[in-house]
């Protein structure tokens, strides 16, 4: 996460932030299953877990758990892989031992119809 990430004091970053992570993984998923970005609907669950700061790494995935005929459920899970260390110098980080899970979120996204492939 940048310094432009950070929202508020002592350079916490938004949790939307990480939903629009969850969104960059929910279009490549799309475009993988259906050779189409499709639209994002609605989000059924989001667990904000840990902070996250400016500095942090963070690594973002996801998977199809559900497949319907225009529509695809997904879940998505944001880690923390590495956090600054501002205490030694200005660029230094720690590579974490075990990631933090920060974020957690289920939703569904539309297909666009009229591009969508069809799969067996």
């Amino acid at each position: 996460m940048s310094s432009h990430d950070a929202h508020y004091g002592g350079n916490l970053v938004d949790g939307a932030r990480m939903l629009g992570l969850f969104g960059d993984v929910a279009t490549e998923l799309l475009i993988r299953h259906d050779g189409d970005e499709g639209l994002f609907r609605a989000y059924d669950s989001v667990e904000f877990l840990a902070p996250v700061y400016a500095g942090d790494y963070i690594e973002a995935e996801g998977e199809i758990t559900q497949v319907g005929k225009t529509s695809r459920k997904m879940r998505f899970e944001a880690r923390k892989v590495i956090s600054p260390r501002p205490d030694l110098n200005d660029s230094a980080a720690d590579a974490l031992d075990e990631p933090v899970v920060v974020c957690r979120a289920t939703g569904t996204c539309v297909v666009l119809a009229d591009r969508q492939r069809r799969r067996g």
